[in-house]
């Protein structure tokens, strides 16, 4: 059996070795209708805030007009973002969340 100490490793780039995925940003955007007490509560349902973490955001969203809920790999931030949207609608609110690279 060869001794694994001298096999040659395989040749990998140090760009490979510490690449990730892009991350994306989702970005909850103020409207007149929806409450800020149903955007605390998504903020907590869905991405784990406790109650000030949630508020500050809210409070980002209602004042600047937008404010990220959080920062995910593409597929998971598109899920959280179709859950919020869902959630809202069922709601009847017409809250909008968008997601963006995470530059």
């Amino acid at each position: 059996m060869p001794d694994t100490q001298t096999l040659p490793k395989p040749k990998v780039e140090a760009d490979e070795k510490t690449k990730r995925a892009p991350m994306w940003k989702v970005i909850f955007h103020n409207d007149p209708k929806t409450t800020m007490e149903f955007v605390t509560w998504v903020l907590m349902r869905f991405f784990g805030h406790d109650i000030d973490k949630a508020r500050k955001i809210m409070l980002e969203v209602h004042n600047t007009g937008q404010g990220v809920a959080g920062v995910y790999p593409q597929e998971v931030a598109e899920l959280k973002k179709d859950q919020v949207v869902s959630a809202a609608r069922a709601q009847k609110y017409p809250l909008a969340v968008t997601i963006e690279p995470d530059e």
